[in-house]
């Protein structure tokens, strides 16, 4: 119970106190997931609101990893970005910005020397500047 566990094992703690337990769990990294079983709303609520995971769901451990749609992923130590769905996508996209002159020649007359009265007054019009 040292160490990140990957494998067909889940760990069952029991506890006494909840708070206690919240504070056990907030000691750690924070965990890629947090399955919670449980008939109470006060827990769940508690739980859900006051510990930090990547992803998880209340009352099942299959059905929300298996929802293609739903993004699974980590926070912290426990894995950065989601893959699934359109959350996979935005991962795994790199977005580049490009820029090229513009037909109009604008840019060539603003980015090149002499700077001048002239040129000043164009650029401040085509940016809508007095």
């Amino acid at each position: 119970m040292n160490e990140e566990i990957f494998g067909p094992v889940m760990p069952v703690i029991s506890y006494e106190n909840l708070d206690s337990a919240i504070d056990l769990i907030k000691s750690k990294p924070k965990p890629l997931s947090l399955y919670l079983f449980t008939n109470n709303d006060v827990v769940r609520k508690k739980i859900l609101n006051e510990i930090s995971f990547g992803g998880g769901a209340v009352n099942d451990a299959v059905m929300y990893f298996s929802h293609s749609s739903l993004p699974f992923g980590g926070v912290g130590q426990s894995g950065m970005g989601s893959y699934h769905g359109k959350a996979g996508f935005d991962t795994f996209t790199h977005y580049k910005k490009r820029f090229s002159e513009t037909p109009t020649g604008l840019n060539s007359i603003s980015n090149t020397f002499p700077h001048t009265k002239q040129k000043l007054k164009l650029i401040k019009f085509v940016m809508g500047l007095k």
